[in-house]
Order: C-alpha cells, then sequence, then structure tokens
C-alpha cells in the first residue's frame, strides 16, 4: 500500500496575498488554483521542485475560522520545512522579509530556527542531521 500525507490545510485570510507571500517570501510554487464557485477556490502551493506535502489555502469564512487565521496551533509551531541548506535558505528567507524569532540554533536532530509566517503562524526552518 502506498499511502502518504497529501496536503495539510492552512487557514488565511485572503488567497491572493497568501499566494504571493508563499510564492515570494518562501519560495513556493503555486502548485494549483481552480474557482470552485461561490468565492471559493482550491489553491494549492508547495516548495519548488519537491513531489513532497504541500498546503491547501482555504480562505477563512465565518467568525470561528477567522479567528484562527494566524493561530492555528494555539501559538505552538505547527510547520516544518525542512531543508538541504540551512544557511542558504535562512539568509535568503530573511532577505525576502520573513521574521524569524529567534537565532538559529543547533540541536541534536537538527540545526533550527523558528520563523512566523504573514498570519502570524509558526513554522520551523530545519536542516537535519544526517
Amino acid at each position: 500500500m502506498d499511502r502518504r500525507i497529501a496536503l495539510a490545510t492552512l487557514v488565511v485570510a485572503d488567497y491572493d496575498e497568501a499566494i504571493a507571500w508563499y510564492t515570494g517570501a518562501l519560495g513556493f510554487e503555486l502548485l494549483e488554483d481552480t474557482a470552485l464557485g461561490d468565492g471559493k477556490r482550491w489553491v494549492t502551493v508547495g516548495p519548488a521542485g519537491n513531489a513532497g506535502a504541500a498546503l491547501l489555502l482555504a480562505r477563512a469564512r465565518g467568525d470561528l475560522q477567522r479567528a484562527r487565521v494566524g493561530d492555528q496551533c494555539g501559538g505552538r509551531v505547527g510547520f516544518f520545512l525542512e531543508t538541504d541548506d540551512f544557511t542558504r535558505d535562512h539568509a535568503a528567507m530573511r532577505a525576502r522579509g520573513v521574521e524569524f524569532l529567534e537565532e538559529p540554533r543547533h540541536e541534536a536532530y537538527a540545526t533550527v530556527a523558528v520563523f512566523r509566517d504573514l498570519y502570524g503562524n509558526r513554522w520551523d526552518l530545519l536542516e537535519p542531521k544526517r
């Protein structure tokens, strides 16, 4: 049996601003943007050239969903961007305006630093120890 996690939903305030940030600041690719009617779209983004998991950008509808934008994981790191070259990607992301909340640190499992996306969700940029 061949199974994998393909998508994770990220609730966003606006499709186009989220697309611009993820493709600009993080260098992700826009994988799909399909109109579904009634203002809904199926929008997926993911790391350039990567066949792994992607994000489904879902525009918040209603007060409950809008309240979750930027705090999907209760203030914890909820998303993990793995790289094969931490120094390269950390520098590139900083140059594109990504806000890192700490200096890079070297843990037993990886070189890592926490950053925020445009809405405030916390992410780890990490280069695992091989």
